[in-house]
């Protein structure tokens, strides 16, 4: 079992921008953790690690509404660092699902 890189700083670019209220980003990386739970308890089937992701991305698109609430949304900045940590993520453990397909669930 592998444990997640302990110095990459998960959304890194949305906790930075005042725009992304940091209590949501945090949603967004709750969803992101059940990822890395799984990666980390050593589970390395394809079809499992998509249906978590499919299920993160769903938890993200879900919080699409309370981000307009907050004079925010999940626009291209946002989409395209979630995208880069997934990215991240799947490398890390060495997981050959491309990108696209890992977050395949969006609507944002």
């Amino acid at each position: 079992m592998k444990a997640f890189d302990p110095n990459y700083k998960l959304l890194d670019e949305m906790y930075q921008d005042d725009y992304y209220p940091a209590f949501l980003v945090d949603k967004v990386k709750d969803e992101l953790q059940k990822v890395i739970d799984l990666l980390e308890s050593g589970e390395n089937d394809i079809e499992v690690v998509q249906e978590t992701l499919d299920e993160a991305v769903c938890g993200i698109n879900d919080l699409q509404e309370e981000f307009d609430e907050n004079d925010s949304e999940i626009e291209t900045v946002a989409r395209e660092c979630i995208a880069a940590t997934v990215a991240y993520i799947l490398e890390w453990f060495g997981i050959p699902i491309d990108t696209e397909e890992a977050i395949r669930e969006r609507d944002w």
